[in-house]
């Protein structure tokens, strides 16, 4: 029987719920950051679902001023946790340092990736159903509000169009191209 056959399905699901945890974290983060209303039902679902492990880490972390601290410990103690368990795996051994900047390069892209799903799924938002409100509608505006009032002030408003969410995808993938490949080559240097 081939080592595949078995090992892929659990290399599937170990990044699965991983990744879809680290999400979870990553988005109370944010919106805790942003100040998005604390009881907005997938605020509300995102506390619940992260509470138990971040009430424990809490104890021993401290917040940084308005930087939930935990949160972060978190989000790279899963990465790390995650990419050590599927690298085992698969048969690849790396040291401590390569892990952590591969599992920091895992996290710069899920952060970009998210805020590049939030502001294409909010221009489309507001294309369809402009000014409605609802739940994702709240979530999606004060993830994305910075960012698109930062590119506001840089780029006038043209006639009414609103040309903010163009510049801040372009920022994003921009940001995505200069800051991934160099620290998977440093992961790559480091676990020689």
């Amino acid at each position: 029987m081939n080592a595949n056959y078995l090992t892929d399905p659990v290399i599937l699901v170990i990044d699965t719920v991983s990744s879809l945890y680290i999400l979870a974290v990553l988005l109370r983060f944010l919106l805790q950051w942003c100040g998005a209303p604390y009881y907005n039902p997938i605020a509300q679902f995102l506390v619940k679902v992260t509470h138990p492990p971040l009430r424990w880490l809490r104890r021993f972390v401290p917040a940084a001023g308005k930087i939930d601290t935990s949160s972060i410990v978190l989000m790279v103690v899963l990465q790390m946790t995650a990419n050590f368990s599927i690298l085992l795996l698969k048969g690849v051994a790396l040291n401590v340092g390569a892990l952590a900047l591969l599992s920091l390069a895992d996290l710069v892209s899920l952060l970009i990736n998210v805020f590049i799903f939030a502001v294409f799924a909010r221009a489309v938002m507001t294309w369809v159903n402009p000014g409605a409100y609802d739940a994702a509608a709240a979530v999606l505006a004060s993830l994305t509000e910075p960012l698109l009032d930062l590119c506001r002030r840089m780029i006038p408003s043209f006639g009414g169009m609103d040309f903010s969410p163009m510049l801040a995808l372009l920022f994003l993938q921009l940001a995505k191209m200069m800051l991934l490949p160099p620290l998977h080559q440093l992961a790559s240097l480091v676990s020689f």
